[in-house]
């Protein structure tokens, strides 16, 4: 069993809720030199439980989808608002598992005949009840950590639609690594779901940009649009709108 010291547990809990926070970031809140913070990171790293990364750090764990649905509350509420409004009426659309993608059904009220295709369990509670809803959710394995049904039977089933939007999640996306995810058999569904669609919208939250998951989803080029919080560097955006993607901050 790995044995951790107090601090050590503490920054875990950290990245855990924000894996992008910096070393200056978390020393600050621990009261301890940012020397100090560099010695722990590399312990963890060490010990298989951090991915360095520069100036920073994410667990090598993924925390449940419960847990991160906690991270960034208000922001994820808004992009999944401002993801609905894209919504018409008659459409048949994915939504891909995440921690933002499901919100979005609660705001699809008074949209009438939407057809929802997904590998997403959280989204059954909000559309049994709005009736203009039907509910396609496709076969496979359920993973209760990440609320989501994977594998290649899900991948599979998703070739079976065509779709007017699809409204995909990240673990991270960035103009050099494009998007991407911490785990292969979520960044195939991503794919698969852009595949299927005529118009791909990222929703993600600012945490997610410059970060690098572990699997590689495809390059920005082949989304629509990202939709994201004021929290993006101005920077970031000017960037992305300059690549030829269309970005709603929110």
């Amino acid at each position: 069993m790995v044995q951790m010291l107090g601090r050590e547990k503490e920054i875990l809990r950290i990245l855990s809720e924000d894996s992008g926070k910096t070393v200056t970031e978390i020393s600050e809140m621990l009261e301890v030199s940012a020397v100090t913070i560099r010695s722990d990171l590399k312990t963890l790293a060490d010990k298989g439980l951090v991915v360095r990364t520069r100036g920073g750090a994410f667990p090598a764990f993924h925390p449940s989808i419960l847990e991160r649905q906690k991270h960034m509350v208000e922001e994820k509420e808004r992009i999944a608002k401002a993801a609905a409004s894209h919504v018409e009426d008659g459409d048949n659309i994915m939504i891909v598992a995440g921690t933002t993608t499901p919100l979005m059904v609660k705001y699809l009220l008074g949209k009438r005949d939407i057809h929802i295709v997904t590998n997403s369990t959280l989204i059954y509670p909000q559309a049994r009840i709005n009736p203009s809803i039907r509910l396609t959710v496709v076969a496979g394995e359920f993973r209760p950590s990440a609320e989501a049904i994977l594998g290649p039977e899900a991948i599979q089933g998703l070739t079976r639609f065509h779709v007017q939007k699809a409204f995909l999640g990240a673990d991270g996306f960035s103009l050099g690594t494009g998007i991407t995810a911490d785990f292969v058999e979520v960044a195939e569904i991503v794919k698969m779901a852009a595949s299927r669609s005529e118009q791909s919208l990222l929703l993600a939250d600012s945490s997610k940009y410059g970060r690098a998951g572990f699997a590689h989803i495809m390059g920005l080029d082949v989304l629509d649009g990202i939709i994201t919080d004021t929290g993006l560097p101005s920077s970031a955006s000017k960037a992305l709108e300059e690549f030829g993607l269309s970005v709603e901050l929110v």
